[in-house]
């Protein structure tokens, strides 16, 4: 192997040591529950990477004085498919930096190649982490391909730096196959972290889950024998102030009722009995019940154009309906001040998908990350058990809930169902 390989190679051990250290970073976040670890730690992947890289290059006689060759594309890549175009322009500043401060003719054709880069770079990053795993691996290693025949290039042709070509092959084929395979253990991690994050929140509801099947309905029962004898006695009682009193007695069991019913429905949100629904006529009746509140909030409701008998999902006519009501309510609550609800149902191939869009308050990405959990709510004098019952019924349906929302601007919930075949699907 020659000293050229070694050095590249160690290169390659430079970028792999932030990526693990990220990945440590958040093992522990989610081991012990810091919360002070943010985002930001993405960053320190790139920045050391190329920091490293660009400190330690290729160490060879043939190449020439501050001619440096280095891996530094391979983390400015991968920094800006993740992290965005901003981060990209900083990393790209911070390359353009280093290079400046160590000189040599090297600095004019990273001051050429990289630039030019980076216009497609900045294209794709747009779309990037909307792609799917494959098209993000075969993304990732082209823009490495065009990269390393940039430089190549611009080195050849303009300024007639003159290496051995099998010096220029091992330079690109490290380059290209290094990005592979930093893309598909980076890509490795995030899908890791993301199974330990459910697993998390998973626990979190199965918790919930016991305590509702074992208290609820001890529970319910003396609440609903207080309420019964707080009524006789407001209906006997000539004291307007006790009555008032008993009245906000009631209105507070019922309250505490209503929470124990979501109880209750999350611990049994299978679906009992499976029958075809046509979600079309279940939204439709939704937002009939719905109505006198959207009114009382000024809310506009969209009008009955929704589809009937073409979309067919199994589950349970009433859990259906509860699911939609609670998400339906969150999003006519979030406009207190009046707005627009719309509710969408689109058909495509095997599922049918329900969107339901509010220009209310909206929400942060930390926000979003959090709904389903008990107790966690957006509103003032919310529990957020509605919205957590929701999720677990659309989940015993083998269905998905995609949320996106801009503070301010709006949410739209997304609920993705399949269509009833004629062998009904086994819901477990």
């Amino acid at each position: 192997m020659s000293f050229f390989t070694k050095d590249l190679l160690i290169n390659f051990l430079f970028i792999l040591l932030p990526l693990f250290l990220v990945q440590m970073y958040y093992l522990l976040k989610y081991a012990k529950q810091i919360d002070w670890l943010k985002n930001w730690t993405i960053a320190i992947f790139p920045i050391l990477s190329i920091l490293l890289c660009m400190l330690f290059p290729v160490d060879a006689v043939i190449v020439p004085d501050r001619y440096n060759i280095d891996l530094r594309r391979i983390p400015y890549i991968l920094g800006t498919l993740y992290g965005g175009a901003g981060f990209g322009t900083f990393l790209l500043v911070l390359i353009l930096t280093i290079r400046f401060l160590i000189g040599g003719v090297g600095f004019y054709v990273t001051l050429i190649s990289l630039p030019i880069l980076s216009i497609p770079l900045f294209i794709i990053a747009k779309k990037y982490l909307a792609m799917s795993l494959q098209q993000r691996i075969i993304a990732s290693t082209l823009i490495s391909l065009v990269g390393a025949l940039l430089a190549m290039g611009v080195s050849i042709f303009v300024f007639d730096i003159a290496l051995p070509t099998f010096l220029w092959i091992e330079f690109v084929c490290l380059d290209v196959i290094g990005t592979l395979v930093i893309t598909v253990l980076w890509e490795a991690i995030r899908t890791n972290l993301s199974i330990l994050k459910r697993l998390v929140k998973a626990e979190k509801l199965e918790v919930v889950s016991h305590l509702a099947a074992s208290i609820s309905h001890e529970v319910r029962n003396p609440l609903t024998a207080s309420r019964g004898f707080m009524q006789m006695l407001g209906e006997d009682e000539q004291n307007p102030i006790k009555k008032r009193y008993l009245s906000i007695a009631i209105d507070e069991l019922n309250r505490a009722k209503d929470i124990i019913d979501d109880y209750l429905l999350f611990a049994n949100s299978a679906p009992e009995r499976p029958e075809q629904v046509d979600v079309g006529v279940e939204i439709q009746h939704v937002l009939q019940i719905m109505k006198p509140l959207a009114n009382m909030n000024g809310v506009v409701l969209p009008p009955p154009s929704l589809l009937h008998g073409q979309a067919k999902v199994c589950g349970e006519r009433k859990k259906l309906q509860q699911c939609f009501i609670n998400l339906v309510k969150n999003s006519i609550e979030a406009m207190p001040n009046g707005g627009k609800l719309e509710v969408k149902l689109k058909k495509s191939g095997e599922t049918v998908t329900v969107e339901i869009h509010d220009t209310g308050c909206g929400m942060t990405s930390e926000q979003i990350s959090r709904l389903g959990e008990p107790y966690f709510t957006t509103k003032e004098k919310g529990t957020g058990l509605g919205t957590m019952v929701s999720f677990r019924i659309i989940h015993y349906m083998q269905g998905k809930v995609h949320v996106k929302s801009e503070k301010g601007k709006g949410t739209c919930f997304s609920i993705e169902l399949p269509l009833c075949t004629k062998k009904a699907p086994k819901i477990d």
